[in-house]
């Protein structure tokens, strides 16, 4: 398949090198990063849509969406696929979805979970809005740079159950960082306390897949200085996204309000800009009384 690739950062370009891997013919472009292994460098984000079945574009927000949007829309072929995997404003994916369908193209909302570790091994999971006969061309793709797709229903809800899903991540792993620790000042082991909940009824994702506590579980950011596998700054973000969807739909979101505030103060009052967004517990740790 000729597929074009528009923004190859840090998700985009793995991305784009598994589907050239994969022996598919693709052309990208990207203002600042580089092509990637087996990606054919193009003059311009036009020219990396011309002519392709598909065009995937991985982008940092929902302005750069419509900006490269109007550009690549009238350059490609009737027929051809937009598939957007930014994680963008609902009101952002819907309206680039009108746009696309107007000029005979289906459009693909299609945000992804698992962070640049899973883009490098292709096991991201997508949540895919649009059209169904777009979902169908673009599976073949998605099972090579994923290992699931779910098909979410019409434009925007991929973007939406995206941005549910991370406000429930961004909730659980600040417990979970309070909850350490919590413990640690009352005297529990960390690793006792994990063995505990991991098989208890607080379990979640942020506790047996991707511990806080360095030396904890699986192996996790926490256990390399908070590197980011997720940054704390993108948490933010989609924490943002999140409030500005349940503004917009009259949608009460107490929990998520809390995630939204405790980050805000984290990545911009605080250290919390380039680490993980696990890093938190070292953050709890040194606060209080």
């Amino acid at each position: 398949m000729k597929i074009g690739f528009i923004g190859l950062g840090n998700m985009g370009a793995p991305m784009a090198r598994n589907l050239a891997a994969a022996g598919h013919e693709v052309t990208g472009f990207d203002l600042a990063a580089p092509c990637p292994e087996g990606v054919a460098q193009a003059a311009s984000a036009a020219a990396a849509a011309a002519g392709r079945a598909v065009v995937v574009t991985m982008l940092p927000n929902g302005d750069i969406l419509r900006r490269v949007a109007a550009e690549i829309i009238p350059a490609m072929q009737e027929g051809a696929v937009f598939l957007d995997c930014s994680t963008v404003d609902v009101a952002s994916a819907r309206a680039v979805a009108d746009q696309a369908q107007a000029a005979g193209l289906s459009a693909l909302d299609a945000p992804v979970s698992g962070g640049v570790g899973g883009a490098e091994a292709g096991t991201l999971t997508f949540m895919v809005g649009g059209d169904e006969t777009g979902f169908g061309t673009a599976k073949p793709l998605f099972e090579i740079m994923g290992q699931k797709a779910v098909y979410c229903g019409p434009s925007g809800n991929g973007q939406a159950a995206k941005i549910c899903n991370n406000m429930i991540l961004g909730a659980t792993m600040a417990v979970t960082c309070e909850a350490f620790a919590l413990a640690d000042r009352l005297g529990l082991d960390r690793q006792a306390m994990y063995d505990v909940v991991s098989t208890s009824s607080g379990q979640s994702w942020s506790m047996t897949t991707y511990c806080p506590a360095p030396g904890v579980g699986p192996k996790s950011p926490a256990d390399n200085a908070y590197t980011p596998g997720f940054a704390a700054e993108l948490m933010l973000k989609d924490l943002r996204l999140a409030a500005q969807a349940a503004a917009e739909a009259g949608a009460e979101t107490p929990m998520g309000t809390c995630a939204l505030d405790l980050y805000a103060t984290f990545v911009e009052e605080e250290d919390g800009k380039g680490r993980d967004f696990s890093a938190l517990l070292p953050r709890l740790e040194k606060r209080g009384g």
